[in-house]
């Protein structure tokens, strides 16, 4: 694979040290990954057409149980608006529900269906099966660290975000 400054030109002002050179191409390719991730989500059906995470949303209420919208929000960069859209289409699909929440009157909490669960299981089953047919060329191991390193990289560029300018 060719270098970022192989691709870019010698002279196309990036900066010399190799360490930023790298985190820079990282970056680069993971953006590039998920863009190939959202699209072979939408394909399969883990993403919605318009990019919501319907799979994503249905885990975490799969493994934290029920949430409120701004709850699931903070999980993730992105508004509230946005995961009420999505909340909302879940919903419409029988997937999620509204439910008091005994800790705030006008939140409501958002909970799988039993039907939610069931289409939770197919999805992380279909994942699963797919996961298990890529990357046949990497160890265990590596891809535990690839994860750990993208993981801290992730966290690095949220708390960048998240400082006030």
């Amino acid at each position: 694979m060719a270098s970022a400054r192989q691709r870019t030109g010698a002279g196309a002002g990036l900066i010399g040290d190799g360490k930023a050179e790298a985190i820079a191409e990282l970056m680069l390719e993971v953006a590039q990954c998920f863009f190939r991730i959202r699209a072979l989500g939408q394909k399969t059906g883990l993403i919605t057409s318009w990019g919501g995470g319907a799979f994503g949303f249905m885990r975490s209420l799969a493994l934290l149980g029920p949430l409120t919208v701004p709850q699931i929000a903070q999980m993730r960069p992105t508004s509230r608006q946005r995961m009420q859209r999505l909340a909302d289409e879940l919903a419409a699909e029988g997937l999620v529900e509204f439910i008091d929440n005994p800790k705030h009157r006008r939140s409501k909490l958002v909970q799988l269906t039993r039907k939610g669960d069931a289409r939770y299981g197919e999805l992380n089953a279909q994942l699963m099966a797919t996961a298990s047919t890529m990357g046949v060329a990497l160890g265990e191991a590596d891809i535990r660290k690839t994860t750990e390193i993208v993981r801290q990289l992730s966290d690095d560029v949220k708390a960048r975000s998240e400082r006030p300018s």
